[in-house]
């Protein structure tokens, strides 16, 4: 679990010299803090599953916007953050912007069991200067070794205007041990917007979706490529695909038919805080192909899966008077910092499409149970391999 000795009362202080990440947190703050832990700690207790010693192994997806970009998230959001990434063993972070500190501070809070990996940001317009990372618990999944950027070779002669030669921010995968399997992952963050294509230009502007389908295609003939030289055929694809159900299902159709899978636990779940749950969009995926024994655990005959809103036990609806002056102190011209304090529906506003968003994310973190213990099978299967020798 994360370590607190931020949330303590001023006397402990007074006392002994306790490390602090956020020495600038005051007494109201880590109240608060503490009341929204304890709700976030029971909610995930509820949503989520126990970790198992060599029986599971607990993967999560998040987009935590623009983490590291600037000093908008304070100690309470991150606290919020590092509770939700210690639920879980291995965290795919996407959006996670050039600089660390954030990053750091999250692994101070969550011990030094924790570890993480990161690529290089990627420049340009296309690139947002985003990085990728890989959070995860040193005591229940290791490195492999393999880490990287897929990229295309150079002589690929595509048919897509412009000669796409790579994806707008590189996929970055990474080798995991744990128990007796191993996987690698591959972090995604596709192309953004559902924009229709402008044949008539010159030159021609395919949509979004279509840039999408691109990039998946690029990525999945990388992969045929290499399947041989891979260090594991177990494969995730992971991240923020920004698949839209009416514009994308060709997209889907190019993961299906090279044999990756979705988890029942996540179809059709709704990942971003801004989308109505009645319009059914997954934007954040995670697709499967594996050898044999490479599974998702089942339980009552479901799939386990699903994504965890973490608005239902912080920054609830409600709560947004609590955060008036920490709303007032983050905005930069007077009459901004007036209307927090003083327009109730300005406020309101500002809290429901900004500021929470801000200090978690506008996406809710996605996550699967992998079973990593079917030796019981396997020894079961050799076992009728033997006796029909």
């Amino acid at each position: 679990m994360p370590f607190y000795n931020d949330l303590r009362p001023e006397a402990d202080f007074a006392t002994r010299d306790f490390v602090r990440v956020f020495p600038e947190m005051t007494t109201t703050e880590r109240a608060r803090c503490i009341d929204g832990l304890r709700r976030l700690k029971a909610g995930l207790a509820q949503h989520v599953p126990p970790r198992e010693t060599e029986g599971n192994l607990l993967v999560a997806s998040w987009n935590i916007v623009a983490l590291g970009g600037g000093d908008y998230r304070d100690g309470e959001g991150l606290y919020y953050v590092a509770e939700i990434i210690g639920a879980f063993d291995l965290i795919a972070v996407q959006e996670l912007k050039p600089n660390l500190t954030d990053l750091d501070k999250l692994m101070r809070i969550l011990g030094p069991h924790w570890s993480y990996m990161v690529n290089d940001p990627t420049g340009g317009d296309a690139g947002n200067d985003e990085r990728s990372a890989y959070v995860f618990n040193t005591n229940r999944v290791r490195l492999s070794g393999v880490a990287g950027e897929l990229s295309l070779w150079q002589d690929y002669d595509g048919d897509w205007p412009g000669a796409m030669r790579s994806l707008k921010r590189p996929p970055y995968m990474t080798g995991f041990v744990t128990a007796w399997k191993h996987f690698a992952m591959v972090n995604l963050h596709l192309h953004p917007g559902k924009d229709r294509a402008q044949p008539a230009a010159d030159p021609p502007v395919p949509s979004d979706a279509q840039v999408r389908q691109e990039e998946i295609r690029l990525l999945l003939a990388v992969l045929a490529a290499r399947r041989e030289q891979l260090w594991s055929k177990n494969l995730i694809l992971v991240g923020d695909t920004n698949f839209y159900r009416r514009h994308d299902e060709a997209t889907l159709d190019l993961l299906h038919a090279a044999g990756f899978w979705e988890s029942g636990g996540l179809v059709g779940k709704t990942t971003n805080i801004t989308v109505d749950p009645a319009d059914g969009e997954t934007y954040d995926r995670m697709f499967f192909n594996g050898e044999e024994y490479f599974d998702i655990a089942v339980r009552d005959g479901l799939e386990q899966g699903g994504v965890f809103d973490f608005l239902d036990h912080v920054y609830r609806d409600a709560d947004w008077p609590t955060y008036r002056e920490a709303m007032r102190d983050k905005r930069t011209k007077a009459a901004d910092k007036a209307k927090m304090m003083t327009d109730d529906a300005a406020a309101w506003r500002y809290f429901r499409d900004t500021y929470r968003k801000r200090q978690v994310s506008d996406h809710f973190p996605i996550w699967v149970e992998l079973s990593v213990d079917d030796s019981d099978a396997f020894l079961a299967r050799n076992r009728a391999a033997i006796a029909a020798t």
